[in-house]
């Protein structure tokens, strides 16, 4: 009983509660990265580029072999070394990490201006007005009254 207990303390703190809303908006923030990537920038870049479709860029690592099976009418399952789909996921990457950036930036920003706001000191209370002239006077006769006594 003692395991499930500390196991339920564990897994409601705050932190990993945190943590796991993080990793599923990440995971799903990550999904719009590949699309915005696969589907908005890298179309107009191979379009510059004569066409290409970067997803889909290979070599054949094993081409020779495909030759030789193709001449004695056999066929061979090519060996693909896929960098299209590397450079595809590597600008994923670079802009994943330029979001998170900007995001932890800001938060870090409001956060430092928060901060701030905290750590101002509070005025200075304004200095107390001079007495008036029967203050003056009443204080002076208060004085003398408990001199007599």
């Amino acid at each position: 009983m003692g395991f499930l207990q500390e196991f339920k303390s564990f897994a409601l703190k705050g932190n990993v509660m945190d943590m796991a809303v993080g990793v599923i908006i990440g995971g799903a923030f990550g999904k719009i990265v590949t699309s915005v990537v696969n589907d908005v920038l890298m179309p107009p870049i191979g379009m510059l580029l004569g066409g290409t479709d970067f997803s889909q860029l290979s070599v054949t690592l094993n081409q020779k072999a495909i030759e030789a099976a193709a001449a004695a009418g056999e066929t061979v399952e090519p060996v693909l070394w896929k960098y299209g789909a590397f450079v595809q996921t590597c600008v994923d990457f670079v802009i994943l990490a330029l979001c998170v950036f900007l995001l932890v930036k800001g938060i870090n920003t409001l956060s430092n201006l928060k901060k701030k706001e905290e750590e101002a000191p509070a005025p200075a209370p304004a200095p107390a007005p001079e007495p008036s002239k029967e203050e003056v006077l009443l204080t002076e006769i208060r004085d003398l009254l408990k001199e007599k006594k």
